[in-house]
């Protein structure tokens, strides 16, 4: 079977057998979405009001900010992998609860077990807490960390950012987030000579 094939069939099975509360609300799940060979993942927070309708991540003002910083890079949205903690979105975008993350955990880790990228890219702290629960995303962002993932059986290579949507609202984040965006290549270039 294929990566693709290998996700679709993830994602009937937990659509069916996943217990999220938000399942009770959303419109329907949200599927990660893009290349499923693609060296690089991103991960959000959870599906907003436009992802609820359409079914897809980062289809919103974020993720138009998203492709720009792709476009930043050489890359296009085809070019990568891009998913969330939660598959469900919360009831009027309030911020993921903890049981809510736990209740569509083994779909994402089962999600990165697919893909197998050489890099995971944070979109914020709820992405980031679920592999550095004690960390600060204002201390970290934009740092290389390789970290042993128990489910994954390996080291694996994370770049925790500022979620694009903080940008939206704070013009003096925005630099900080293309700044630290750019560093992917290089993060890239280096795991690759670990």
């Amino acid at each position: 079977m294929t990566k693709r094939e290998q996700l679709d069939e993830l994602n009937n099975y937990w659509r069916e057998n996943c217990v999220c509360e938000l399942k009770k609300t959303a419109t329907q799940a949200v599927f990660g979405n893009g290349n499923a060979e693609s060296e690089i993942v991103f991960i959000g927070e959870a599906p907003g009001k436009n992802e609820d309708l359409k079914g897809v991540p980062f289809v919103g003002a974020a993720g138009k900010f998203l492709e720009e910083m792709l476009t930043g890079i050489g890359k296009k949205r085809e070019d990568i992998y891009i998913t969330n903690i939660v598959k469900y979105r919360p009831p009027n975008n309030r911020d993921p609860e903890p049981q809510e993350k736990e209740d569509c955990n083994l779909w994402l880790i089962n999600e990165l077990k697919i893909i197998s990228p050489k890099l995971i890219v944070f979109l914020g702290r709820h992405a980031m807490t679920r592999f550095f629960p004690k960390e600060k995303i204002s201390k970290i962002h934009g740092k290389l960390l390789i970290k042993d993932i128990p489910e994954f059986g390996k080291k694996q290579a994370l770049l925790p950012l500022y979620h694009p949507a903080a940008a939206l609202y704070n013009g003096g984040m925005r630099e900080t987030l293309i700044k630290d965006f750019k560093k992917i290549p290089k993060a890239l270039e280096k795991i690759k000579s670990i």
